[in-house]
């Protein structure tokens, strides 16, 4: 191995781009061509041609099924999605629900978006997922939800917070946006709570640019999710019957088009990240100093949206973990230092003191050190690569962390 760092003017260690991202073809053309010529292209009414068949319904209908849930309803982003999951599921605005504060920001500010207020659960230690233990003293007469996070794509201990959803008589939604395809003792996220939320972003593993999908098994949370994102309406109803209040959160033909043809590559994308995901976590459970997460035996699939992993705590104090992404970035490889704290962050709290006109403060220390001085992430795509790519990203790390 070379010990010169790259920073220091030393060769780097990854020469080669990783596997690009988004991927397409010619059936993502073909379809695209389709809605085209139809001449239907949004997401209500219009008939098309005689021969035309909508890509939204077989979307919706394919997504249900590769997740095993019995209804799924399309909205434009995965934000949208948890905001419409929430009042589907009844909550109203100064209701409260419970997240964990290591997630993107959409999962706290969806709810807020409604007037429902995030309160944040700490995450586990070793597995960065909510902390079911840490759910309950945090329940008061205004909590109506609690929110799982799958995070990277690891399903959270769904059997758990379950038990405690029905101990309380509380919705329980899944934020599934880097989860696709996942499952938990073999049943697909999304269809265990009470419904579940994905997105179709551009870097998630199914990819329509933006767009997003909501799950559920409760035939009255779908009619109530269908009916909030089709401006009121009620499904066979009058087109201008408007029985509830509602927006217009519908995704296009386009983008329905471009998932359907993405999903034809999704087992095959999976199985690679999940081969590649394995020979990382045997390359680098060999270097001192870091920490591979835990994964829950009852997690059948994980669908790795992300690998993440940790500096250990001690290798932690003597390492600042940002220097150590410097370092290891010049050396080719696309590590990056992930989430901060939602429970921090000052538009979170700036919108739940407007919502109800109070200064919160909510401690989360385990989440709070892991974002500052140790969680560290490797995006999907480094997963689609080939083996060397693997080599390569635990070299240039082992390098880096001999450095120290």
């Amino acid at each position: 191995m070379n010990n010169k760092l790259a920073i220091d003017g030393g060769e780097r260690v990854r020469k080669e781009p990783f596997a690009s991202w988004p991927i397409y073809g010619d059936l993502e053309l073909e379809l695209l061509k389709e809605v085209l010529e139809s001449g239907k292209w949004g997401g209500a009414g219009g008939a098309g041609k005689p021969n035309y068949s909508p890509k939204l319904p077989e979307m919706e209908r394919k997504f249900a099924e590769l997740q095993g849930s019995r209804y799924a309803v399309s909205v434009v982003n995965g934000t949208v999605a948890i905001t419409v999951a929430l009042q589907a599921a009844g909550l109203k605005p100064g209701d409260e629900v419970i997240v964990p504060p290591y997630t993107f920001i959409a999962t706290a500010s969806a709810a807020l978006a409604y007037g429902i207020i995030p309160v944040f659960a700490d995450i586990e230690e070793d597995t960065l997922l909510i902390d079911p233990e840490r759910i309950e003293p945090l329940i008061t007469p205004k909590t109506k939800a609690i929110i799982a996070v799958h995070i990277a794509g690891a399903p959270a201990n769904m059997t758990r917070l379950k038990e405690i959803a029905a101990k309380h008589s509380l919705a329980l939604i899944e934020d599934a946006a880097q989860a696709v395809g996942a499952t938990w003792e073999g049943q697909g996220v999304g269809a265990i709570g009470d419904a579940g939320t994905f997105s179709l972003q551009s870097s998630k593993n199914l990819n329509a640019g933006e767009g997003g999908i909501l799950t559920t098994n409760s035939a009255e949370l779908w009619e109530n999710a269908w009916s909030i994102c089709n401006v009121g309406r009620v499904p066979n109803g009058g087109w201008y019957q408007h029985d509830r209040f509602g927006q217009n959160y519908r995704m296009t033909e386009f983008q329905a088009a471009v998932v359907l043809a993405q999903m034809t590559r999704l087992e095959e994308q999976m199985r690679t990240r999940e081969k590649n995901a394995s020979l990382l976590n045997g390359l680098l459970s060999q270097i001192p100093g870091l920490r591979l997460l835990k994964q829950d035996a009852r997690i059948t699939r994980h669908a790795y949206h992300l690998y993440m992993f940790k500096l250990d705590s001690a290798f932690a104090e003597q390492a600042d973990k940002n220097e150590f992404i410097k370092r290891v970035n010049a050396e080719g490889i696309p590590l990056a230092a992930g989430y901060i704290p939602l429970n921090r962050n000052i538009s979170i709290l700036e919108m739940t003191e407007m919502w109800t006109g109070q200064k919160r403060e909510y401690d989360c220390p385990v989440c709070e050190r892991l974002c500052a001085k140790e969680a560290l992430w490797l995006g999907q795509n480094v997963l689609l690569s080939d083996d060397k790519a693997m080599h390569d990203v635990a070299e240039a790390i082992e390098k880096v962390v001999r450095s120290f």
